[in-house]
């Protein structure tokens, strides 16, 4: 078995980075299950010969078993079906497949067979929504409802042979991992237990995705034919895997339905537990349980990541600022803490609190240029510091991640006043300008 990568990103950050329920299909943010699927997805994409930082991952928030690519190399995977993997092996047999429907060059010939001006449609509205993931949740919900919806029935329809293909490719690259196909095996079987017991449409994701039974059976023949028959990944990404669900579970499940179905003392039934408890209000209970994780992994920054929001949450914004330090601290490449930090630092009362929460944001959007949610705050720090220019500017980064033109136009005209041809930032205004008429036109 080939070395994975042991640190996985913990902290928690949801649309708009509250922890709120969701409406149904939005696209949501979570760093430990976005590094649990980049764990598991970057050897296989190397393995296709793919550039991993080149395939973007979004999750939708939908209780559906169903993962599909788009407009690419973009993969989307429903938080349905990863509440349902019980292994890592699965969801690795998963993407697996998906990954062979990309290198494989499926979407292109779907696209050609469908038409431009209608692929393009429903892509922007996948995509579109993944640029204001982190906005408001009600814009999210807004553009990607319905759009994935077709795109699933129409876009992202494979042919059997092309669904055939793609197994052959994800065993290929499971191989080269050292894993047998398993996992898919195992997915594929719930499918189709699944299937029998719903209605004449199926899954979503065997709308899409075609399941024969000679699909089946050459799956299971590969995985017992496999010289790695067995193996599956190590105890620490199975690990990962349990809290990486426990965390789902407890973000997007009902509360109380949490609460009675993880009555133990197992760390995953306390971490479930505890953002229930948080979700319901109950913000004492919560902290005690997270304090209580702490004491037994002290230098886990992940988990002050989430005392400092639940405190932050709760409006206990000064007590808020020390956690997420802790955890920054800890993760100092995460964008999504230093956001939390910046956002904590811009509601404190302390004279140097703004300047700091700037020179955060102003990182965290380096890192993610597409959060809107992190423009919007740095808008509000430069505007705090006096640089009037530069809040403008990340005003209307916001306006254009978010699809609003007229905004755009006005923030770009207020920055007009204050940006001069010789300033660092005239280019970002000259490149404001052609992204919002871009928008005008297509309005």
């Amino acid at each position: 078995m080939k070395a994975w990568r042991a640190v996985l990103v913990l902290v928690l950050v949801l649309v708009g980075g509250t922890a709120r329920p969701l409406l149904a299909q939005g696209l949501i943010r979570d760093a430990e299950v976005e590094a649990e699927l980049r764990l598991i997805a970057e050897p296989i994409f190397a393995a296709a010969g793919l550039d991993p930082e080149s395939v973007r991952i979004y999750m939708i928030n939908d209780p559906t078993l169903n993962a599909f690519v788009a407009g690419g190399q973009n993969l989307f995977i429903h938080t349905g079906l990863i509440l349902r993997t019980e292994t890592p092996d699965q969801l690795a047999g998963v993407i697996a497949h998906e990954t062979g429907h990309i290198a494989g060059g499926h979407l292109s010939r779907s696209r050609d067979a469908m038409g431009q001006a209608q692929t393009e449609a429903i892509i922007g509205a996948l995509l579109g929504a993944a640029a204001i993931v982190a906005g408001a949740p009600q814009v999210g919900t807004a553009i990607i409802a319905g759009g994935a919806t077709v795109a699933e029935r129409n876009l992202l329809k494979f042919s059997r042979g092309q669904e055939q293909a793609a197994d052959q490719a994800a065993i290929k690259y499971l191989a080269a991992e050292e894993l047998p196909p398993t996992g898919l095996a195992e997915f594929f079987r719930v499918l189709e237990n699944q299937n029998l017991r719903i209605n004449s449409e199926g899954p979503s994701y065997l709308r899409t995705h075609p399941l024969t039974r000679d699909r089946i059976t050459f799956v299971e023949g590969e995985a017992a034919r496999s010289p790695y028959a067995g193996r599956t990944y190590p105890p620490e990404v199975e690990e990962a895997h349990g809290r990486v669900r426990a965390k789902l579970e407890g973000f997007l499940l009902e509360p109380m339905e949490v609460i009675q179905r993880n009555t133990g003392d197992t760390y995953n039934e306390r971490y479930a537990r505890a953002v229930a408890l948080f979700r319901r209000g109950e913000t004492d209970r919560a902290l005690e349980l997270v304090d209580g994780l702490i004491v037994e992994r002290p230098e886990d920054p992940y988990l002050h990541e989430l005392r400092g929001q639940i405190l932050f949450e709760s409006g206990r914004v000064a007590a808020a600022v020390e956690p997420y330090r802790v955890a920054l601290a800890g993760r100092p490449d995460s964008a999504l803490i230093r956001f939390g930090l910046g956002r904590a630092l811009l509601e404190s009362p302390e004279p140097e609190a703004v300047n700091e929460a700037a020179v955060l944001l102003r990182e965290v959007v380096r890192l993610e240029p597409e959060n809107a949610y992190a423009w919007r705050f740095l808008g509000v720090a430069e505007g705090r510091l006096g640089n009037q220019g530069r809040a403008s500017l990340a005003l209307a980064e916001n306006a254009v991640l978010l699809r609003k033109p007229e905004d755009a136009e006005l923030y770009l005209r207020r920055a007009r006043q204050h940006v001069q041809p010789s300033d660092p930032d005239w280019v970002h205004l000259q490149d404001l300008e052609l992204a919002a008429g871009r928008l005008g036109d297509a309005g």
